[in-house]
């Protein structure tokens, strides 16, 4: 006998590219961090893992710098 689990989610499918660059993103992610519909504003690819933690992929101004607009930067604090 084979035994089948099925997710008690339903995939999304159309939903599994980052709104902000286009890059492929899992429909886990996407139910962790994204918005309340599951879909994904920033990912790993154009984010921090820092600022996604704080909101930035569910579509929430996050208070830590964007690395795309603050050169240099990667989310983080200063080392020293």
């Amino acid at each position: 006998m084979v035994c089948v689990t099925t997710a008690p989610w339903p995939s999304t499918g159309t939903e599994s590219t980052c709104r902000h660059c286009g890059s492929y993103v899992t429909d886990q992610f996407g139910r962790v961090f994204g918005d309340g519909d599951d879909r994904v504003h920033r990912c790993r690819h154009c984010d921090s893992y820092r600022r996604i933690q704080r909101g930035s992929a569910a579509g929430i101004a996050v208070g830590v710098p964007d690395p795309e607009t603050t050169p240099g930067h990667h989310g983080g604090g200063s080392d020293v």
